[in-house]
């Protein structure tokens, strides 16, 4: 058994001291002592989980802030997206999504959901391994030592109503037929450490009766599995719902009544006060990414009425220009004070710490989303741990919930010493040993993606 002592450990019920934490075989907790650290000073907490992930475009971060004739807009960035996406090989990557999970697991993220729809190679020339693509992924991870849950992406229209897909989009189109053969592959990759859910790209993407189709699929073969979809991130999109089928985003899943705990609504940025009220009652996952959402203009999500609702949250870096879960959670409150004029938006009566608050609904409402038992340093629970440093001058004199608050408000990745992933630690000192490996990976990818042509 491997023993993890702390100074301090963030346990369900409340902060301890002097704890240590066993850890079976399995990677999982077995025992929490408490009064017998020795001379630990560590700050151990559960790890992140990052419920929102396209890898490929952790390539693209930095790349797209350059104006163009005309005013620039989340559809100018596509097109550049679009652009890489039309030369990233299954090779190039894995190359990516390597560096990207060592960085994150260096962040203090211990897991991600990785929404996958590039499936296919230029022009959609399918690879000769159908899920070659998605192997790449789970390579990758495992290599780094990240907890996975795959979600392959269907994506079949190129707008609401069955509109055909564009030119730029054909390495992701599925037919239902074909990405249930995929799932199937899928299936037997998983382990301790590795989930297939589904993901549905869009209601703009996928049409209705695919939808019931692929639902179908799952209540037969994986009825527990996560799904995910993104939904109401731009007005345009909103628009384009209510021109199609009557209903918003959001109100046209309520009213066909899908939604569940198992279900992970990525951005949700626009919605009406009911919206928000039937949504927080489903017990699904608002999956928020602070960082690319303002990157790409897409608004605010209404987190005072979300919350205050009972909902539910997890984060994501999305579009990776920033891989930083103290980021994330500092954005997500910022961008509410800004908005609303006050200040600690997030707290409440019962949690008054903002940033405790913030941490804790995130690490518990991304476990929910990723579908794996991790997220509690309890008994029985994956150990996916990570260790602060308690003699770092942010945390010093601070006890219980503001050390949270400190690591959110005035920490950053620094702060993190050691990583475990199923009990195995991934990071040491603050290091991935695979990280200056996995940068001249990276760097010699994206050097021949960026070359002109």
């Amino acid at each position: 058994m491997i023993h993890v002592p702390a100074h301090r450990a963030l346990l369900p019920s409340d902060w301890a001291a002097d704890v240590t934490v066993g850890i079976d075989s399995s990677g999982c907790i077995a025992r929490i002592d408490e009064g017998d650290a020795g001379s630990a000073a560590g700050i151990l907490v559960p790890g992140m989980p990052n419920i929102h992930s396209h890898a490929f475009q952790r390539a693209l971060a930095g790349r797209a802030e350059r104006a163009g004739s005309g005013p620039d807009s989340f559809q100018t960035w596509r097109e550049r997206m679009y652009k890489l996406s039309r030369r990233v090989t299954p090779a190039d990557l894995e190359a990516i999504a390597t560096l990207l999970y060592v960085e994150m697991l260096e962040a203090g993220y211990t897991s991600v959901c990785e929404f996958h729809y590039l499936h296919h190679g230029p022009g959609g020339a399918r690879h000769a391994d159908p899920v070659a693509a998605s192997r790449a992924l789970i390579r990758a991870a495992t290599a780094a030592g990240i907890r996975l849950t795959l979600l392959p992406v269907l994506y079949m229209h190129g707008g609401f109503g069955a509109q055909p897909p564009e030119p730029s989009q054909a390495a992701f189109i599925h037919t239902v037929r074909d990405y249930l053969a995929l799932l199937d592959t899928l299936r037997p990759e998983e382990s301790g450490t590795i989930r297939i859910g589904v993901a549905f790209h869009s209601l703009r993407a996928v049409a209705p009766d695919a939808i019931d189709d692929v639902l179908a699929w799952r209540a037969s073969a994986a009825p527990n599995c996560p799904v995910h979809i993104h939904v109401a991130e731009q007005l345009q999109e909103v628009r384009d719902c209510e021109a199609w089928s009557g209903q918003r985003p959001v109100e046209w899943l309520l009213k066909r009544d899908l939604i569940d705990k198992h279900w992970c609504l990525v951005h949700a940025t626009h919605m009406t006060e009911d919206e928000v009220r039937s949504l927080a009652a489903t017990g699904a996952v608002v999956g928020l990414c602070p960082t690319t959402e303002a990157n790409l203009a897409d608004g605010l999500f209404p987190l005072a009425d979300f919350l205050a609702a009972g909902g539910r949250i997890g984060i994501g870096s999305d579009s990776h220009v920033s891989v930083s879960p103290v980021e994330e959670l500092r954005w997500l409150e910022y961008g509410q004070r800004l908005v609303h004029g006050r200040r600690n938006i997030a707290a409440s009566t019962t949690e008054p710490n903002s940033g405790a608050r913030l941490f804790r609904a995130t690490v518990a409402g991304g476990s929910q989303a990723l579908g794996q038992e991790t997220g509690r340093i309890v008994v029985g629970h994956a150990a996916d741990l990570v260790e602060l440093d308690a003699s770092h001058p942010l945390l010093t004199g601070a006890d219980g919930d503001e050390l949270l608050d400190c690591l959110v408000f005035a920490g950053n990745r620094p702060l993190v010493t050691s990583v475990l992933v199923a009990g195995r630690q991934v990071v040491r000192d603050g290091h991935h040993p695979l990280a200056s490996n996995a940068a001249a990976g990276f760097a010699e990818v994206v050097t021949r993606l960026c070359q002109p042509g």
